[in-house]
């Protein structure tokens, strides 16, 4: 939650500094590439590999086995990272050709490429941040990995407020952020280590490096990663088409889907990537003493929760997207037609919101059982149809036409990944979801007729000469709506004891 809200600060701070421009276009090219080798390298590929062999070695080897796994991982990733990050800096012009071939004149492009020089190192420090992530939630040591983001955004926040004023392109400031987040990043994680006693250590002579790649556990890591690069790579490759599409359209267009992306990300952060977080070792463990029951237990308890509160957040970025987006954002050099156009791509990500969380709980289902195959197989048909709708979408609807797909696409996604587990006996048969689709269903039209209402009571653009009142009055209707929802909820029978789960 703190990461979130920070988060929303950090990128307040930035519309109302920076407004929706060439420059934030610019920005927000350079720092897509770092959080694609990010993803790529830490919580991609990396991770489903990872924690699920981390989780079966801490079962069966116990402390020591897991400590010489986890310095051979560590290894052998600060050196792919060293080679990866030289290859960034040199190679930075072409990077942003593949990303954004619409920056190839102006100044967009020269930002674009001076913020990827500035920022290409963040990629070996977050990666070195999500090894120590994966050990601690593997050790249910969930708080310090949760809190490392609150770091980048503060860093961001104070880089652009303090440092802006001594560069002559004011956007580079935020860059030097990045890479002051990243340094906090992973100085946090390393008292937390020592404190469990897996505080890796890393091996610089070849003899040590080649020992660390013939250690049985790093190499079923590494085996395991080659498909789970194919299912990230995949991913990550629909995220750079869109971009690329993006930086064809209007002078902006990349930044209103920025700036959508991170109330967006809001929920999917909140619910899919803390739930995943919380799911994956204990599945991982299940599995590992092929405790069928518990796994079963856990992902009824994992996508009952998900339904429950993504739903209602579909519908705030579907009929409530302006309120938010002229609260959060209508400052400064940010214009009401800004406002417009972040709103049209939040009602887009409003239709395929709870697919793009749900991904986010199924596919640890998968990798705790070390198949990641299937989700690969399943990412590569959705990136057709995804880019096929992009095809059809955006000469409509433009930039929105870009988060439609993606919404679009996650929900086929889910439903894909759903169908397979069901195949394979993952889920109760008894769990009771019609009954419980109905019940949520009357909680859902309830929160609906609230936030119809809230968006059209009031000129939410008009507003922005009163913000204390324009504030007050964005509380006031989610206040309401949740109370509705939560009422609601109640009458219908649900309750808090109904959504407890406790770990073995």
């Amino acid at each position: 939650m703190l990461s979130r809200i920070t988060g929303l600060l950090r990128e307040t701070l930035i519309a109302r500094t920076y407004g929706a421009s060439e420059w934030t276009d610019a920005f927000n090219v350079a720092f897509r590439i770092p959080n694609l080798l990010r993803r790529l390298f830490a919580e991609g590929a990396f991770s489903q590999a990872f924690v699920p062999v981390l989780g079966e070695t801490s079962t069966k080897e116990g402390q020591e086995g897991t400590y010489l796994m986890v310095s051979a991982i560590a290894t052998l990733l600060f050196w792919a990272l060293i080679i990866t990050v030289m290859i960034g800096l040199i190679g930075a012009p072409w990077i942003i050709f593949l990303v954004a071939s619409g920056f190839q004149d102006g100044g967009a492009h020269e930002a674009s490429l001076v913020l990827t020089r500035i920022m290409f190192p963040y990629i070996g420090l977050i990666s070195m941040v999500s090894l120590s992530a994966g050990i601690l939630n593997t050790y249910k040591k969930f708080a310090i990995p949760a809190f490392t983001p609150v770091l980048l955004n503060l860093s961001m926040i104070f880089s652009s407020w303090l440092l802006s004023p001594y560069f002559e392109t004011p956007i580079y400031a935020l860059g030097i952020g990045v890479i002051l987040g990243g340094i906090t990043q992973l100085a946090i994680q390393i008292p937390a280590l020592k404190k469990i006693g897996l505080l890796p250590k890393i091996s610089l002579s070849w003899v040590n490096i080649k020992n660390a790649w013939n250690h049985p556990g790093a190499r079923k890591v590494l085996q395991l990663m080659i498909p789970a690069l194919f299912a990230v790579s995949v991913a990550q490759l629909s995220l750079i088409i869109n971009t690329n599409i993006a930086s064809h359209l209007a002078s902006g267009s990349v930044s209103w889907l920025s700036y959508a992306d991170r109330l967006m990300e809001f929920p999917t952060a909140l619910l899919g990537v803390a739930i995943g977080t919380v799911l994956l070792p204990s599945l991982s463990r299940a599995n590992a003493q092929k405790d069928n029951e518990q796994i079963a237990q856990l992902m009824d308890w994992g996508l009952k929760l998900t339904f429950i509160l993504s739903a209602p957040a579909a519908i705030a970025l579907f009929l409530f997207g302006q309120p938010l987006a002229a609260v959060l954002y209508h400052y400064g050099q940010f214009t009401a037609m800004d406002v417009v156009m972040t709103q049209h791509a939040l009602a887009a990500y409003g239709v395929g919101l709870i697919g793009l969380i749900l991904v986010k709980i199924l596919a640890p289902a998968y990798y705790s059982r070390q198949d990641i195959k299937t989700p690969v197989k399943i990412a590569i048909r959705v990136l057709v149809l995804t880019q096929i709708a992009n095809i059809i979408l955006v000469p409509w609807l433009d930039h929105a036409g870009l988060a439609l797909s993606i919404g679009l696409g996650a929900c086929l996604n889910a439903a894909m990944l759903w169908r397979g587990l069901s195949k394979i006996g993952i889920f109760h048969e008894n769990a009771g979801w019609v009954k419980f689709f109905m019940k949520l269903a009357i909680g859902l039209i309830a929160i609906t007729v609230v936030f119809h209402f809230g968006a059209r009571q009031h000129d939410w653009l008009e507003l922005r000469n009163t913000p204390m009142i324009r504030i007050g009055l964005l509380m006031l209707w989610l206040s309401l709506a949740g109370f509705v929802y939560l009422g609601t909820l109640w009458i219908t029978g649900f309750r808090t004891k109904d959504f407890l789960y406790r770990a073995k």
